[in-house]
This record gives C-alpha cells, structure tokens and sequence, in this order.
C-alpha cells in the first residue's frame, strides 16, 4: 500500500494527552490496551513512502532544540542510503539542557510510545538497527526503556529489528546530533563536521595526525562525513519519535487540528525556577509562554512578576513583558530568540540577571570540548570576567564592558556546533536587557554569587533536583581543585 488510511481520532470529549501520559504506562498490556503498537502494524502494511509522506505532511518538527523539519530528515536519509550497508536509526534520549526534564518525562510515563516510533522510522528508512541513547545518569529511564525492550522482544514486536538501549557520558555535549554518535562510536562526545544527515554510528571518526595524535585547535579533530564510508543515521529526539505513533494511526491532519499551521500538534514543555512548582507538562503549540508557565509551573510567587525567562542556555533571553509570545517557531524567531527543547527557566524580580548570566557562560565554558579554541577559551574568559562582576571583584567598568563585548563577537568563530553561538546569545541578551545592572555590579553597588544554572537531574515533590556537583567541574572536565589549563580535546591527545 501506498497510502495510510487514518484510524478514528480519538472522541474530541477525551483530551487526552498526545505524548505526556498522565498516568505511567507500566507494562506491555497496558500498552497494547490503549491501542499501543497499532500504528506499526499500519507502518509494516505500506510502503516506506508512504510513511514518509504522511510525517512530511503533518508538519512535525524536531522536538529536541532545532526544530528541523521531520518529513525531510527522513526523506533526505532515504536518499542518501547506502547500497551495501544499512542505516540505523538513533533515539536521541541524552538530554541535558538545563532547565529540560520533558524527555525523561516522557520515558518514564511510556517508554513503548518512544520504542513503537522508533520502530516507525526505522521501517521508513529501512534500518534494521535502532539504538536509543541516555546519559548514564538517567538509572530509572534506562531500566525502563530495557524492560519495555525486553517485553516487546518476547512478544515478537521487533520483526528482526534489533533494538538496543546505550549508556553514554554525562556531558551536555553529548546531547549534541555529532558528538551522540561519537559515544556510540566509542569517541568522546566531540562535535564531527556534518552535512544535512548525519553518518555513523558504527563508524571510528577521529582523524590522527602524522604522528599519530588526534588533531585539534582550529584543525578538523572528527572527520568530515562525506568522507567516510558509514550511511546516514536517523536521529531524532524522544519527544519527536513521541508523536510518530499518532500521526501514522490517525493521519496528518489529526496532528495538525491542535496548535498552528505553520507549528502544529503539542509541546512538552519544562518550567522551572522562580515559579510555584517545578514541573513539566504538555500543551498545544501556539499556547503563550505565560499561559503555560501558569498552567504548568502555577506561575511566580504571589506579588513577584517575571523578569526574564530563558529557554534553557540555547537561545536569548525573552524580556518579562514579552512573555504572551506564542509557542511556535516563527513567533520565538521574530522576538530573537527559539523554542529550544522546551525547557524556560523563569526568573522573577528579586533575581539578579547578572548571577544568571555568569552561571550560564559558566556552564556552557566548563561543556565545551575545546576542538575549536574560541568557544573554550574566550568563553572560559567570558565566564570569568561575569563571575567577577556578579562579585563585584577586581572590576573596572569601561575596560570590562568593552573586553566583553569583543569576547562575545569572538567566541564563535570557527565553531562547529551552538555551544559558542549559545554562549554569544544568551549572555549578550542578558547583558542587553540589564544594562543598568551590569553598570552597578561593575560599580560595586551589587555583589551577588552566581547562580547555578545545571542539569536538572528530578523533580521531586514539584521541586527540581540540580546537578549541583556542576559547581565543582573545571574546564578540563575533571573534578579536581584547580583546572588543568588544557581542553578536554588536548588532554585526548596526550592520553592517545
């Protein structure tokens, strides 16, 4: 068959959610009770194309930060395939944006949703490998997903697909499309040159040297993809492969009667901070990001107002009085800023912007791998100089403020991933929106510790778990007193 025939939508009287259960599925039965996998065996019935299509149709985008087009990760996959090797497709479950607990959300409440999606995609690009990704970290996601594994595998849902759940390193890099497939390369999580699709995972990408080491500092440390021999690899995250099920059973237009034309179906989203609750919760797209701070966090503390809220450290800071901006990808975009993974870290009043500021260079400075020489280095100096500010030590006005302004036009060059793009936003935003701030730290009128801006590791009781053993980790990665001084990418080369 060519061509997907919907299922009946579910009764417009039930709202339930799309991606977010609000109760665990627990096991298999349960699954299979709630009409779980009947959209595979609509998949296994048409052709790729088909499948392809209907995906393409909806209007899906990426869930995990960038927001690429769904239909047309696939479709370009597809058309780069190899002839004598097979592709595999990746479950991007490494989440480790600050301020991000959706993904992991979604996997504890049903993890068979994510599988069944993953098993979707892979017979739309003819994988026969799916390999689902989480930080070593994530103990409760991984038993999860192992067990739903092992369910499906004994009920004969797998059909020779082999399904494997991998561990990988804590760093937030890892997370990152290329450096993912690194891990699973058995490489650091180092950022590798890509094209459109990505090429891996069972290929070793480290260039040597001639003398054997592995080339860093400005030089091309991973190799360029379109060099090597592996075929693309479909990655996608958790959230998006969430909503694949759905969109195959009951068609494309099922998906789009919630949120936007140009953004459609629903968005889980993570509100934390200065709010009521820490929480995550799933609304439709389009909803304003003050509505679902409100419905989803139950808003800022009675008589604070919300000065600035950051979509975790990917994208600039969006100002209090713009916070009735819709969630969708144009309307973030014309404000300067993006969706990100969902994840709005909400500050209010008594906040101090500029704490803020230097917690989050400081955790993009300590995750940056050092392959390209400014993100780690002037984003460690960027790092410093807001630290001393937040402080009000060793400051001079004038010669700081223009030292960080160059910082920040420089720290991106060069740089293969967002890491350093990041770095440029999000502090320049901040350093924007609270001029006057920055003027009386800078003066000595303020003098505050910088805020700790880490991974949230669970929410417990409405309140978020932080990483807090972050505020020990050195630039070099290491969890020593002092910092070596050298880049993770450099201390590679001397252990290699």
């Amino acid at each position: 068959m060519n061509q997907i025939e919907p299922a009946a939508p579910p009764s417009p009287e039930r709202s339930e959610p799309r991606v977010l259960d609000d109760e665990p599925c627990t096991d298999l039965p349960r699954y299979l009770a709630a009409h779980g996998m009947q959209a595979l065996d609509v998949a296994r019935r048409v052709e790729p194309e088909a499948l392809v299509d209907v995906v393409e149709r909806s209007g899906l985008r990426g869930r995990g930060g960038a927001g690429f087009p769904t239909g047309t990760k696939w479709r370009t996959v597809v058309a780069n395939r190899a002839h004598d090797l097979p592709t595999t497709v990746v479950v991007n479950g490494a989440e480790g944006e600050p301020g991000s607990f959706k993904d992991r959300a979604i996997l504890r409440a049903n993890p068979y949703r994510v599988i069944e999606g993953a098993l979707i995609a892979a017979r739309a690009v003819s994988a026969d490998l799916v390999v689902i990704a989480v930080k070593e970290t994530s103990t409760v996601e991984t038993d999860r997903l192992r067990r739903a594994v092992d369910e499906l595998r004994a009920a004969g849902w797998l059909d020779g697909i082999d399904v494997t759940v991998a561990t990988g390193p804590s760093s937030y890099l890892f997370g990152e499309e290329t450096a993912l497939l690194e891990v699973l390369d058995g490489n650091p999580p180092f950022p590798r040159l890509a094209p459109p699709y990505r090429q891996g995972a069972d290929v070793v990408s480290l260039a040597r040297d001639d003398s054997g080491g592995t080339r860093t500092g400005g030089v091309v440390m991973a190799t360029d993809d379109e060099l090597t021999p592996a075929p693309p690899t479909l990655v996608n995250n958790v959230e998006t492969l969430a909503n694949v099920p759905g969109i195959v059973l009951h068609g494309a237009d099922w998906f789009r009667s919630v949120g936007t034309a140009s953004s459609p179906g629903t968005m889980v989203c993570t509100v934390s901070g200065d709010t009521v609750v820490d929480a995550v919760g799933e609304v439709p797209m389009g909803t304003p990001l003050r509505e679902a701070i409100d419905l989803i966090g139950g808003g800022v503390r009675e008589g604070r107002r919300v000065s600035f809220v950051l979509p975790g450290v990917s994208a600039a800071a969006i100002p209090g009085e713009a916070i009735d901006v819709p969630l969708t990808h144009q309307a973030f975009a014309h404000l300067g800023t993006g969706l990100g993974a969902g994840a709005y870290l909400v500050f209010d009043d008594r906040s101090d912007p500029i704490a803020v500021a230097a917690g989050a260079s400081r955790f993009l400075a300590v995750e940056s791998c050092g392959q390209c020489h400014p993100c780690k280095f002037d984003g460690v100096a960027i790092a410093d100089l807001l630290r001393r500010a937040s402080r009000s030590v060793d400051v001079v006005r004038e010669q700081d403020v223009d030292r960080l302004s160059r910082l920040l036009v420089t720290v991106d060059v060069g740089a293969r991933c967002s890491l350093a793009g990041q770095q440029r936003e999000v502090v320049g935003s901040l350093i924007e929106l609270f001029v006057e701030e920055l003027q009386a730290h800078l003066d000595g009128e303020l003098r505050v510790e910088p805020r700790l801006v880490a991974p949230i590791l669970d929410i417990v009781d409405g309140v978020a778990v932080l990483d807090e053993r972050h505020a020990e980790k050195q630039p070099d990665w290491t969890f020593g007193a002092t910092d070596s001084g050298s880049t993770p990418a450099e201390l590679l080369i001397r252990r290699g």
